[in-house]
């Protein structure tokens, strides 16, 4: 028996050094893999943001992925698991404004070439930092065909679909309302702003013969249109088009009539002023009626020179002064304190979004959204969660243009050039006086061509051959960002789904269930624990009892439970080596059939994605099974003077301990792969490539 049986299983001294043995295996590349394998079985790992260290959702991810990658490898397919990196646009550039703001720093005071290549050296030095953890957890990904967002491949696909979307007629520029953030000066797409419940005070103001109301009076210096339902019985005395002359906030204005079917009779007093620079609904009924229009707030959340004397105030220190002044003309009637209402709010600041008109690039997603959700009913693509696809399907029927121009410098910039009114699409300046866009692209826009661009589209061997790839597997939160989009990308630029299977799992909570943030100081770093625990661990307590698509909760007592149960298999293992390791291949009998079911059963759910559940029933099996019974059943016959009877079993705890390390290698690849290379009788030189058991 080899001596390190001797002594406890030390995860921390055998993992690094059986993950290099991985690596330098060179079986994480699919073309060096032994034996005949036609069929691919492909991941492309959704790329972590090179902008920190991984939390519990990454460690989720990389776990489940390489459960399915390593099951399948042993099942003879042509597995690919293509490793990535995001630059992460917007969240990477907050990220180092941060940083910038620590120093005393601000972006908006230095050049953009300055500012990207700081940002760049930022991203490349955590991207190589992320890159050694997703090794700590286990992922047994082709490094060697790794991507990165912003490399050059990558911005060749991006562009070419820009240009696609332009000669197709689905691209436009054009002054729309969008979601503005004053801290960090960008547009954000509708999934980039939360809602946040917030209670303010609600105010009736009255606006000539009329009576309106409004959370927002500092907006009012520009509504001078007065809306009203043409059917309105209340206001039939009053014609579009009609003026009158009224007393507000800095003196006398002139209100036009507005009759538009909007306007909700049974709400309030049916009657309304628009601010269309500063609100969708009264932007759209601005557009159906041709009416002119000014911005009232700019885009730091100041108030312009239209304000008069409030001019040059931010908007929240100027919402008083502006009541009062209406207070003292006699314009309020009165005000409601106690007005709840849902804000829209910046994801990442929480500040309050600023509605702006600006121009933006924007996709006509309809036509892209129809044959996303013809592919979804065919089941060319398959969310394995019902209540998912629902959801889904619903967004998708519903779906909005998506503005995908952004205000910053990190990404990749928009390929387009103006001269006047006029613009012309290409990554190169179309001759003298033609100035490029400043803008950079959401970075959803990008990455929803993550499949296809990381596979070489459309001329590449491996696009080829892992296109479509096999199962999209992230996080539940990113199903509209991320996964819709690459439906919709996919099937525009290929003609084919680019993937059969999205798996999505939930977020990862602390152990009271408590959303992990770092002001609750509840945040639990994977790499800290696989470092105390063992990273076989980890992963076992963060699959077992975790179904897909459902938060879970992440305890480091049950993380410590999983590094007990790693200890048993250790013992287990020493005991059988201890006891003479018989010829797995004599093996037969109640033992092995009872085995031979198991793992057929564990087959099943594994090919039903029911890891939880293969998990759950290998765990009891080891511990409650192998170890608790069947050892201890063994104690008299390995000790008795019967040889053929003591054979026997030997030969049945050798098949029972390779079968079982098998069908544990993906959920716990390091100990069943430490303590496979002690086993005499192996095939391959590595568990990692070792076929599957079949019976």
């Amino acid at each position: 028996m080899p001596e390190k049986f001797l002594k406890p299983y030390n995860a921390s001294a055998a993992e690094a050094d059986i993950y290099k043995k991985w690596e330098e295996s060179g079986y994480f590349n699919p073309d060096n893999l032994p034996g005949e394998r036609s069929e691919p079985f492909t991941i492309i790992m959704p790329p972590p943001n090179a902008n920190g260290s991984l939390h519990a959702g990454h460690a989720l991810f990389v776990t489940i992925q390489d459960i399915m990658m390593r099951f399948e490898r042993m099942r003879s397919k042509k597995a690919l698991w293509l490793p990535g990196a995001d630059h992460a646009g917007f969240e990477t550039q907050v990220v180092y404004e941060r940083q910038l703001e620590k120093s005393g720093r601000s972006r908006f005071e230095m050049q953009p070439e300055d500012l990207y290549k700081e940002i760049m050296d930022f991203t490349l030095a955590n991207k190589s930092f992320m890159e050694g953890q997703l090794r700590q957890l286990g992922a047994s990904c082709d490094w060697s065909r790794e991507m990165f967002t912003l490399d050059e491949r990558v911005v060749k696909t991006v562009y070419s679909t820009f240009q696609k979307l332009h000669d197709d007629g689905l691209l436009y520029r054009g002054s729309r309302i969008v979601n503005w953030c004053p801290k960090h000066q960008t547009s954000l797409s509708n999934l980039e702003t939360e809602r946040e419940t917030r209670t303010d005070n609600f105010y009736y103001l009255k606006y000539g013969p009329f009576t309106i109301a409004t959370a927002r009076p500092e907006t009012k210096f520009g509504d001078k249109y007065v809306v009203m339902h043409p059917e309105d019985p209340r206001y039939a005395q009053y014609k579009a088009g009609d003026t009158f002359e009224l007393e507000w906030i800095n003196g006398p204005i002139t209100a036009t009539v507005v009759k538009d079917e909007a306007i909700d009779m049974e709400l309030g007093t049916g009657v309304m002023t628009i601010t269309p620079w500063h609100d969708q609904a009264d932007f759209d009924i601005a557009q159906r009626h041709n009416l002119p229009f000014d911005q009232v707030i700019d885009w730091r959340g100041k108030l312009l020179p239209v304000a008069g004397e409030f001019a040059g105030m931010n908007i929240k220190d100027a919402r008083a002064k502006i009541v009062e002044k209406l207070q003292e003309k006699g314009l309020v009637e009165k005000i409601d304190e106690k007005y709840t209402h849902e804000v829209p709010v910046c994801y990442k600041c929480s500040r309050e979004i600023e509605p702006q008109v600006r121009p933006q690039w924007f996709v006509k997603m309809q036509p892209l959204a129809a044959r996303a959700i013809t592919a979804i009913k065919n089941g060319e693509v398959k969310v394995l969660t019902e209540q998912h696809e629902k959801v889904l399907l619903h967004w998708l029927e519903n779906i909005q243009d998506w503005n995908i121009s952004r205000q910053i410098i990190w990404g990749i910039p928009i390929p387009a050039w103006s001269k006047g009114d006029e613009w012309k699409i290409g990554a190169d300046s179309p001759g003298d006086g033609w100035v490029r866009d400043p803008d950079t692209f959401d970075t959803w826009f990008s990455s929803g061509q993550w499949p296809f661009a990381t596979l070489q589209f459309p001329d590449g061997t491996d696009f080829k051959t892992y296109y479509p790839t096999t199962v999209m597997e992230t996080g539940a939160d990113i199903l509209f960002f991320w996964v819709a989009r690459m439906i919709m990308l996919g099937l525009y630029r290929t003609g084919e789904v680019p993937f059969k299977y999205v798996y999505l799992h939930g977020m990862v909570r602390d152990a009271k269930g408590q959303k992990m943030s770092k002001s609750k100081g509840n945040v639990i770093s994977p790499i800290d624990v696989s470092s105390q625990y063992g990273t076989d661990a980890l992963r076992m307590g963060l699959v077992v009892g975790n179904t897909p698509g459902t938060d879970m909760n992440l305890d480091p007592k049950k993380i410590e439970a999983y590094k007990k149960f790693a200890n048993k298999l250790w013992n287990i293992t020493r005991f059988v080596l201890e006891n003479g390791l018989g010829d797995h291949t004599q093996a037969g009998g109640a033992l092995v059939e009872e085995f031979d079911a198991l793992a057929q059963d564990v087959t099943h759910e594994m090919e039903l994605f029911h890891f939880h559940l293969a998990a759950e029933k290998l765990y009891h099996y080891v511990w409650d099974r192998f170890a608790s019974e069947i050892l201890e059943d063994s104690k008299t016959l390995l000790k008795g003077e019967d040889s053929a009877q003591k054979a026997a079993r030997q030969s049945e705890l050798a098949y029972i301990l390779r079968g079982t390390l098998k069908l544990l290698h993906p959920f716990m690849p390091f100990i069943t792969e430490e303590i496979w290379g002690s086993l005499p009788h192996n095939t391959q030189t590595l568990l990692m490539v070792e076929s599957w058991p079949t019976k």
